[in-house]
């Protein structure tokens, strides 16, 4: 008994002095500290473990080593467009309908996003599309391949993309493969054994040396780059699985946004690549002139391609999603899978509904994470009071993560609008300045609305008292998700 006793003593007191490191020792946000402290003192043993490894800060200077590394080949043109800005000589206004001048001076000067103008894009919302474009484009590689994934599966369709890189391979292509260690864990490096055989290099972000346990395991690399000879990227929510082509039953039809960008737009996904590799990989890319070609397009698309991650100062992602929503002046139309957002995103769509400005949220019907899911709903529900009209899509699942304001400016990436997107995984998203990409992605997000149901306030309010629990609970802990 006087063990058991001293064995509390000692859990109590561990408790009392995490909850000081929280609220003392590492800046976060108010209500993920009170989270955090209601995880560490209900559930003691099992807040200790889930604290260790998925509520530990890192710093920044940990994460990696950044700040060191020159964007050679951007460098330059960037600090000549952030000149040009700050004396008010703006570089190539774009065409579209809204006024963004002040997103592109905001993304230029903190965000450190190249602004381009030359740009041909394709949008893919159809998984199989998407991939026979991505596969043609490989087997049309002749200098080097750059691919990143969050989730990369080891089926027939995992299957496919690694034998047309083993085939680039063999032609004496450079092929370069980084995968999130946790959202890949379903992969091994010896599913790319012939791969490497033939010269090709995988490498995984964050590595876990013992399954599923790392302190780092709550930094998630979710982004999605494919970059060809420098010239072709692709960049959007679709990763590589049977899924992603809505071949398994639980999902359904998997309904995303992607890219495929032709022009200088895709300098500043290479770079993206470049800095995240060189960051887990023994052998650095050293910066050269093949990797930033000259580029010829009949492209009249201006784009910037921002990324964030927790080694950011600015959480340039979120701010982008912000100042998106502060520009609009007649519509906002929003696809992302999970919308778990904080305080500055949920007023500012708040703020833009009692201003008279039209705001259309889909989301999906069916949980891939149950407690994400329920918060979502919760969220998403709370809209409905301000004049929101809020959709769930029915005809599969909804991962596309889009931003259309106005019909002239339009965000398609990696990023949910939510907080773990916002603060704690590395992501990139692609702003297009573009009244005809945009207006693509409009109608199908009202394409997508024929596939969806419209949640009402009054279907919401007689909601049954299971959901209202559950709700309950997923948002208690909603700051953690």
């Amino acid at each position: 008994m006087l063990v058991m006793d001293n064995l509390f003593t000692i859990i109590f007191f561990v408790n009392i002095l995490l909850s000081i490191v929280i609220i003392f020792r590492e800046r976060r946000q108010t209500a993920q500290t009170w989270a955090w402290l209601l995880v560490l003192l209900f559930i003691p043993v099992v807040g200790f473990v889930l604290y260790f490894f998925f509520g530990r800060g890192i710093s920044k200077e940990k994460i990696f080593d950044l700040r060191t590394q020159a964007k050679i080949g951007l460098n330059v043109e960037l600090e000549e467009q952030k000149q040009a800005l700050q004396r008010n000589l703006y570089p190539h206004p774009p065409t579209a309908q809204v006024e963004v001048k002040q997103l592109v001076y905001l993304l230029t000067i903190y965000g450190q996003s190249l602004y381009t103008t030359t740009n041909e894009m394709t949008l893919y919302k159809d998984g199989q599309k998407k991939f026979d474009a991505l596969l043609k484009d490989i087997e049309g590689a002749t200098d080097h391949i750059h691919m990143q994934y969050y989730i990369y599966r080891s089926d027939t369709l995992g299957g496919e993309v690694r034998d047309a890189l083993i085939r680039a391979a063999k032609r004496g292509v450079k092929v370069r493969v980084l995968l999130d260690a946790w959202g890949s864990t379903q992969v091994s490096l010896k599913f790319f054994d012939e791969l490497r055989v033939h010269g090709g290099q995988v490498a995984f972000f964050f590595p876990l040396f013992v399954p599923y346990l790392n302190p780092r395991i709550n930094y998630r690399n979710h982004r999605k780059i494919v970059v060809i000879d420098g010239k072709i990227g692709y960049t959007g929510g679709f990763n590589v699985g049977n899924e992603y082509l809505g071949e398994v039953e639980k999902f359904g039809y998997w309904r995303d946004n992607h890219l495929r960008i032709l022009g200088p737009a895709v300098y500043s996904l290479q770079n993206r690549f470049l800095m995240d590799w060189n960051s887990q990989h023994a052998i650095e890319i050293k910066y050269e002139a093949a990797l930033f070609p000259m580029i010829e397009t009949n492209g009249t698309i201006a784009a910037q391609v921002v990324t964030s991650g927790p080694d950011s100062e600015h959480e340039e992602i979120k701010i982008t999603y912000l100042k998106m929503i502060n520009l609009a002046k007649k519509e906002i139309l929003i696809q992302t899978p999970y919308y778990i957002p904080d305080e500055s995103i949920h007023n500012a769509l708040k703020l833009a509904l009692l201003s008279g400005v039209s705001v259309h949220l889909q989301i999906p019907n069916k949980p891939d994470h149950p407690l994400v899911y329920w918060a979502t709903y919760s969220f998403a529900a709370e809209l409905l009071a301000y004049g929101a009209v809020v959709e769930t899509y029915e005809k599969g699942f909804m991962h596309a993560k889009t931003m259309i304001v106005d019909s002239g400016v339009v965000s398609i990436g990696s990023a949910n609008i939510d907080v773990r997107s916002f603060r704690l995984d590395f992501e990139v998203n692609t702003v297009v300045y573009d009244a005809k990409v945009a207006e693509e992605a409009r109608q199908a997000f009202f394409a997508d609305s024929k596939d969806s149901e419209e949640l009402t306030l009054e279907k919401y309010r007689n909601r049954r008292l299971l959901i209202k629990v559950k709700e309950g609970l997923a948002r208690l802990v909603s700051p953690l998700l």
